[in-house]
Order: structure tokens, then C-alpha cells, then sequence
């Protein structure tokens, strides 16, 4: 299983680098780094260079939200022996430690209230391609597209969108 930290937006709600971004004393990337990294055999970032972590540019170019740094994740997946990949954004700090095996069964499968965060076999990886190249780019829209199941997790996850949105 490969992790990957889909980081590649702009951040425009938050006005600042969210990756960087203090939760609980550690960066926002760090949590997230953290938690796929004891549930996966390795863990790359998504959308940007990153110091300190393997990176992966969007595929097959920049700008294509979430679903471009899931495509470059289960490429790069594919091509180095993984069976899936398990992708969650990297403003998403309160991922359960238990979450491949919540996510686990048939196919793909999202968190219901966190789309980003998903089981993706790699064997979608010529779908996820197809789908961007016919001009898809929203994240629901190619989980309706390939059927993934839609997964409640229990605590809510968070959303950090504005620094607001990080508790106390």
C-alpha cells in the first residue's frame, strides 16, 4: 500500500502554506505523513516538492486539483508493485489509525464527508486517466464514475480550509 499526501492546491481559503500549518503542535503535513506512514509501506506527497519526502508532481500536469496528484500517486503505485494506494489531503490531521481497515472491501472507497481521503486500487489508474482526459477534475465525480463506496468514519474527520477551521 502506498500513502499519498495529495498537497498540490493553493490555499487560497487559508492564506498561508496549510502544509505548514501548526495542529496540536506539528504540522499539518507531519500528522498526515504520520498516520499513512504506520498504515502503509511507503508515503509520498502529491502536487509539490516537500522537504524531507518523496514527491510526485500532479500527472499529467498541474493544476488539476486533487485528482492529478491521485493519478501521478497510482502510477507511480502501479509502477513500483503496490496494490493500492491510500490517499488523504494534507489538511485532513485527524486521520483514524485504523483507516485501511475501514475503507477496506470491493473496489475504491471514500470517506463520505472527506472525498480525498480514499482506498484506490491501481488498477484504476488507466480510468483516472481517461477521466482527466475527457476533462473530468472533481473528486466525487470519478468515485460515482468508478462506484467507490462512500464510507462513514466515526470521529468526523477534520477539513482545514481556514485557520479558523483548526480547533483551539
Amino acid at each position: 500500500m502506498l500513502g499519498a499526501i495529495l498537497a498540490g492546491g493553493r490555499a487560497q481559503r487559508f492564506g498561508s502554506d496549510k502544509a505548514h500549518a501548526l495542529y496540536q503542535g506539528r504540522r499539518l503535513i507531519d500528522h498526515v505523513a504520520e498516520s499513512l506512514g504506520a498504515q502503509c509501506g511507503a508515503v509520498t506527497v502529491c502536487g509539490r516538492e516537500e522537504l524531507g519526502f518523496d514527491c510526485l508532481a500532479d500527472r499529467p500536469e498541474a493544476e488539476l486539483g486533487p485528482l492529478g496528484g491521485l493519478n501521478a500517486a497510482l502510477h507511480h503505485a502501479q509502477s513500483r508493485g503496490f496494490d493500492h494506494v491510500l490517499s488523504a489531503g494534507v489538511d485532513v490531521p485527524n486521520l483514524p489509525n485504523n483507516l485501511v481497515e475501514a475503507l477496506a472491501g470491493e473496489g475504491a472507497a471514500i470517506a463520505q464527508s472527506q472525498p480525498v481521503v480514499g482506498l484506490w486500487p491501481v488498477s484504476l489508474s488507466g480510468a483516472l486517466e481517461a477521466f482527466l482526459a475527457k476533462g473530468g477534475r472533481a473528486l466525487y465525480g470519478f468515485a460515482d464514475h468508478v462506484s467507490a463506496r462512500q464510507i462513514t468514519l466515526a470521529p468526523p474527520l477534520l477539513n482545514v480550509n481556514r485557520p479558523d477551521d483548526l480547533p483551539g
